[in-house]
């Protein structure tokens, strides 16, 4: 490929905003063609890849100054933030957990960037600090995503990243002195501890080579113990396949550790589980599941059964019983057979089972005998999301609940009695019952009835002149359920109308709903979304110019393939850290993971055409078809969905003859994939968005005397 310089200032397109003329920089484009199966593709934007050279640094601060210059202009930012503010500043309660005889709970008084753990000898007294992850950072960058406490109670294992890093390290610390100890353990990815003895065990992969650690493609997973007081360099290999460098390997022990569990994945929709006795390294696995087209998780041991939920031979999911000694799917006994709605979770609580089921994307809560008898539901306060905790052999349980206007609340579970009550409940400054959640049904393309949910102010006029913000993830089994936001509240309160989109792809309804809308059948999930911004604006709830389209992700993929399939259906659109490149999202850190949702442009000729069928930055057009206003958003610690992604589809699209909308891309410093994003960059992040919102919706928030 030859190398060229990139030139800064040229125009690639030029539009207004608030008086002030913005230029776009142009990206240099390359002579780069790639050949699948006899078909050429340019891919002029590939030098963006790397996001460690010069070029694209520079590239990255041209972008930041016309982004920053734009969003400085646009009015109702400080009343924004204010209100994002307002709304986010109250206590937020975390579930209580017992360990060794203390209670743990994580807390936040409002806006603090990190919830601060806890611990108490008898709950509903004030607790002495655990830790804090905010006295790790100057700004709460680093946050604590892991906490894993030794059978005996003298050590607590926690992880923590940085800057949003899927990176992880791990520290320990001296319970009853809280002194952290000399134990450091760096370069785990999607691993806690797993404690044996007076080690844990980890997965992490070897360190990357310079320049690589946020890009470059992650192969071998490995399994190691540490033991405490040891040096990294010393930890005992225990486990790695050579022979498969693109799989995910985990390692868990049951509560008594006399079990070790080996959980292989990343080859298909569900994992492969393998068990050995725990005090034996070199003693055979016996093999639980091997298809890994199915899931396979274990609940608990609870004398001598291995209880297992599945959705083998069970699309919407069952629990099944196998004996330890021999728990291989043909010794496989159901407990909970498969239902008419979706198990996606069960506990054991107190010697029972504690099963969730989901009904159309919400929650309901059931207690059965360890036989699977029912013996009562959880009457949860209304429509939506439902969280357990608990031990085996304790009688306390807790749940939090939450939904759309309904802030996280703790609720204290007598399980003998069938009885709730509050345990810690937030206060915030408007009225649930003020609001409405309604859930509709719509045909999408195809017919398939597909749920979206609506939350908005009471007496709403459906007059099609609502400002309305549609979301959607569809994909990888996530079931999008009702849940509470501080930031969404704020658009609710100033009259928009949220929609929460169903579509296939997720669990909502199975496995079944979730490979509708995998590799060959992701065209769905498009249409579903379409479908449903169509079935909005029918019906008169609001209209393609008050119409605001958002996802991340996964659902930033949604947003730029339903934006190129139909730009005269939203006013504005953000994508979120999306997929946007489908021919070569695999080549980049974990995105070889994602190949059982989407397929490979290298799996072949068909799947290739299909992928470059709808890849947002294959797609976008380049004819005069006015686009929506556009706000892309990335961050240069991604590495989930590396910023290559983002940066591709937005110099494509500045590049494009789209219209005069704003295209514009905000590329967020010191911040990952979302996870553990500090409150205060949250805010930042939201007062941005929504002020991008407002202006290109030609909107003043009602809070804005």
């Amino acid at each position: 490929m030859k190398r060229l310089i990139m030139t800064i200032g040229a125009a690639a397109g030029v539009f207004a905003v608030s008086g002030q003329e913005l230029t776009y920089p142009e990206a240099r484009k390359d002579n780069v063609v790639d050949d699948y199966f006899g078909t050429k593709v340019a891919d002029p934007y590939r030098w963006l890849e790397d996001d460690r050279s010069a070029e694209t640094l520079e590239w990255v601060e041209a972008q930041r100054k016309v982004t920053d210059d734009y969003l400085s202009k646009l009015p109702y930012r400080a009343e924004i933030s204010a209100g994002l503010k307002a709304l986010a500043n109250f206590e937020k309660p975390g579930i209580p957990f017992k360990k060794n005889g203390k209670y743990y709970y994580f807390h936040n008084t409002g806006l603090q960037n990190q919830s601060v753990l806890y611990r108490t000898d008898r709950l509903g007294e004030p607790g002495e600090v655990m830790l804090d992850p905010n006295a790790l950072s100057s700004d709460g960058t680093v946050a604590l995503k892991s906490v894993a406490f030794s059978k005996d109670g003298k050590y607590m294992a926690y992880g923590v990243s940085r800057s949003g890093s899927d990176w992880e390290e791990i520290y320990v610390m001296d319970v009853a002195t809280r002194q952290l100890l000399d134990d450091h353990i760096e370069w785990v990815k999607f691993s806690g501890a797993q404690w044996k003895g007076d080690g844990f065990y980890y997965s992490t992969y070897d360190q990357p080579k310079s320049g690589s650690a946020y890009s470059g493609k992650n192969e071998y997973h490995k399994i190691y113990y540490h033991k405490i007081g040891t040096k990294q360099s010393e930890d005992r290999l225990i486990y790695v396949n050579e022979k498969e460098p693109l799989r995910f390997y985990a390692a868990a022990t049951a509560e008594k550790e006399n079990v070790f569990y080996l959980e292989e994945s990343g080859v298909g929709s569900g994992n492969a589980l393998y068990v050995r006795p725990l005090d034996d390294d070199k003693a055979a696995y016996k093999c639980v599941n091997d298809d890994h087209s199915v899931a396979c998780l274990p609940v608990d041991i609870v004398d001598g059964k291995l209880y297992l939920l599945t959705n083998a031979d069970a699309p919407k999911g069952r629990l099944v019983a196998a004996p330890l000694d021999n728990p291989s799917k043909a010794n496989w006994k159901d407990v909970l057979p498969e239902a008419a709605d979706v198990l996606s979770n069960v506990s054991i609580i107190d010697g029972k089972l504690v099963a969730v089921y989901d009904k159309d994307a919400s929650n309901h809560a059931y207690v059965y005998t360890l036989e699977g008898k029912l013996l009562q539901e959880i009457a949860l306060p209304a429509v939506g999301t439902v969280a357990v905790s608990g031990e085996k052999d304790e009688k306390e349980m807790f749940y939090s609940f939450t939904s759309f206007a309904y802030p996280t609340t703790i609720y204290k579970y007598d399980i003998d009695k069938n009885r709730s009550e509050v345990f810690s409940q937030p206060s915030v400054p408007f009225r649930s019952e003020d609001y409405v959640t309604e859930q509709i049904f719509f045909e999408s393309k195809d017919g398939t009835k597909v749920p979206m949910t609506l939350t908005y102010k009471k007496g709403l006029k459906r007059d099609g002149k609502n400002p309305t913000l549609i979301y959607g993830y569809g994909g990888f089994n996530v079931t999008l359920y009702p849940t509470y936001s501080p930031y969404r509240m704020f658009l609710i309160e100033n009259g928009f109308i949220y929609a929460q989109v169903n579509m296939r792809g997720g669990n909502e309804y199975g496995e079944e709903w979730h490979m509708a809308g995998t590799q060959m059948n992701k065209q769905n999930v498009f249409d579903d979304f379409i479908s449903a911004a169509e079935y909005l604006v029918k019906n008169k709830y609001t209209n393609p110019d008050m119409l605001a389209c958002q996802g991340g992700s996964n659902g930033g993929l949604l947003i730029g393939a339903c934006v190129n399939q139909r730009p005269d259906l939203y006013r504005v659109a953000i994508p979120q850290v999306g997929v946007m490149d489908m021919l070569r999202y695999h080549k980049f850190t974990i995105g070889w993971n994602w190949a059982p949702d989407y397929g490979t442009s290298a799996d072949s000729e068909a799947m290739f055409k299909y992928l470059y069928a709808y890849s947002p930055v294959h797609n976008i057009k380049n004819d005069g078809t006015r686009y929506p206003a556009i706000l892309v958003t990335t961050a240069d610690h991604d590495d989930r969905v590396v910023p290559a992604h983002s940066f591709k589809y937005a110099a494509t699209l500045q590049a494009a003859s789209t219209g005069d909308n704003p295209k514009i891309i905000r590329i967020d410093s010191k911040a990952g994939h979302g996870g553990g994003k500090p409150i205060a960059k949250v805010i930042e992040e939201y007062t941005d968005i929504y002020s991008f919102i407002y202006y290109n919706l030609g909107l003043k928030p009602m809070c804005v005397k």
